[in-house]
């Protein structure tokens, strides 16, 4: 059964696209068949963060009728399937937003995994984006503003068919002025089901065009996302070693006792 799932934030800058292409490439990891789809149309950024941005059939061009899906469904060396969007500000003209739950829907029985990286703030956009998915991560920050936001998303997506599986707070520093995991669930109502460490190896990832589970897979960002996947995939958790050194140390080890 595929599963369609939305990667919503009440603004922008909070990490939606970074989690998008890491939970993706996380879940191939697992053996899941996923495809990311770059659903915000007027920003898009997917294609920058997997160096797919100049591929010749986005998703612009599907929804204005000039192309078939098939033709803008892309492999990623990590394993998993993506939709870019276009870049380009003359690709916004006719396209019709509305046909999103369509496309998404479309694409039942054609992978585990369909994950769409919406558009941020309470536009025309996000509210299709909302509607055109099963089931909603909300994504936010440790800070008063972006959980404000992100509570205006939930009531939006209560609005819709859509289940929310619970809250992902991204670049956790753990800093005196942050809101606390327990403040952060009573204010919106819902878990926090994986909070993901500002990490380092993110902009080096993001500059290098990979995700940063491939990039740096023993990075403590990495380490949070994969955890995450195993929870949305409903399967066990094996933390990697604290290092590849310590992995090293332990093989030697087992090579010499054997």
């Amino acid at each position: 059964m595929t599963r369609i799932i939305g990667v919503l934030a009440g603004k922008g800058g909070v990490g939606k696209t970074t989690l998008v292409s890491n939970l993706a490439a996380a879940l191939a990891e697992l053996g899941e068949e996923v495809i990311a789809i770059d659903a915000n149309l007027t920003t898009p950024n997917l294609g920058l963060h997997l160096g797919m941005h100049l591929s010749p059939v986005t998703l612009h061009d599907v929804l204005r009728g000039d192309s078939r899906l098939a033709d803008a469904i892309y492999p990623h060396p990590a394993g998993f399937k993506i939709v870019p969007s276009s870049l380009r500000v003359s690709d916004l003209y006719e396209v019709d937003v509305g046909k999103l739950p369509e496309i998404t829907f479309s694409l039942i029985g054609k992978a585990d995994y369909v994950i769409l990286d919406c558009a941020p703030s309470l536009g025309r956009e996000a509210v299709s984006a909302a509607s055109a998915v099963d089931e909603v991560l909300i994504i936010t920050n440790p800070e008063l503003p972006a959980v404000t936001d992100a509570l205006k998303t939930i009531k939006i997506v209560k609005e819709t068919n859509a289940k929310i599986i619970g809250v992902v707070v991204n670049r956790v520093k753990r800093r005196k002025y942050e809101l606390e995991k327990e403040k952060i669930e009573d204010m919106l109502g819902f878990p926090v089901i994986a909070e993901i460490p500002e990490d380092k190896n993110i902009p080096k990832a993001i500059a290098a065009k990979q995700p940063v589970v491939i990039f740096s897979p023993y990075s403590p960002a990495s380490i949070a996302i994969k955890r995450l996947a195993a929870y949305i995939a409903g399967k066990p958790f094996k933390p990697p070693p604290k290092s590849i050194t310590a992995n090293l140390i332990s093989k030697l080890v087992g090579w010499v006792l054997s």
